[in-house]
């Protein structure tokens, strides 16, 4: 084997290691996804493998039950796997709501070849009066999707306690009113109910990282149940190699057949 070919051969060997460790360094932020708010419910700790390992439990929005603008009964139970965009409104506002459903509208627009990843859901501060009917009323005026997003009534005290103790209305906008809730906000919950951004629905640059992090959500890896790419990524230097050889075998060949054609 002349030196070109050793040099060739050895150039096989570690630039599949190299390019494996760069593209995994400049990879590892590349995409940076949506934080998690508030502070996590619990720390645990457990032994695996002879090590400890510590996972951290985010708060997990608790299921509600609504009923919806076609009067039909439906809970975030129904939405598992799914993106929730949430917003406050009551269909006699005369001030901010008509803006916001518009914005909400705009937001399913965005979605509409992807609209099974992500449910909105419209929720009435003002349940005593927003009859199934009116709901349907309002939705149509909007030209909502029944389907991808709600807009739904219940009892009054699970709603405020869902908005104030589940979402952290005060905390978000620290100017909403706790006995009328009346907030710009949309909220955004990822697959497993956990409160991931909120977005003022007047604001266009809020609105567009809105319209960003969704499907963001939707590719961020869950170690419960990593993805197949994921476990092809240790045996990736080795699938490296095993090319670069074929690669390198074929040049060999290839300048011995030519080597014999001259001769």
């Amino acid at each position: 084997m002349n030196k070109n070919a050793v040099l060739a051969l050895m150039l096989a060997l570690v630039m599949p290691f190299a390019g494996y460790y760069l593209v995994k360094y400049y990879s590892k932020d590349a995409v940076h996804m949506p934080a998690r708010y508030f502070l996590p419910d619990r720390v645990v700790q457990s032994e695996k493998n002879g090590k400890t390992v510590t996972d951290t439990i985010w708060h997990q929005v608790k299921n509600i039950e609504f009923t919806n603008q076609l009067g039909k009964k439906v809970s975030l139970d129904d939405l598992k796997g799914k993106i929730l965009v949430i917003n406050f409104f009551f269909t006699r506002c005369p001030s901010i709501c008509p803006g916001l459903t518009r914005s909400m509208k705009r937001l399913q627009d965005s979605f509409l070849k992807n609209d099974s990843i992500v449910q909105f859901i419209s929720i009435s501060v003002d349940p005593e009066h927003d009859s199934v009917p009116l709901l349907r009323k309002f939705a149509d005026r909007y030209n909502a999707n029944h389907d991808t997003w709600w807009f739904v009534t219940g009892n009054k005290k699970d709603i405020y306690d869902f908005a104030f103790n589940e979402l952290k209305a005060s905390l978000t906008d620290t100017h909403v009113d706790t006995a009328f809730l009346h907030t710009e906000n949309f909220y955004l919950l990822d697959s497993s109910r956990v409160v991931r951004g909120w977005f003022n629905g007047f604001d266009t640059l809020k609105q567009a990282e809105l319209v960003r992090d969704i499907p963001l959500l939707m590719l961020e890896k869950n170690k419960k149940a990593p993805s197949i790419f994921r476990e092809f990524i240790p045996i990736l230097p080795v699938i490296f190699i095993a090319i670069g050889i074929v690669l390198v075998t074929v040049l060999i060949f290839t300048r011995q057949k030519i080597k014999q054609e001259k001769q």
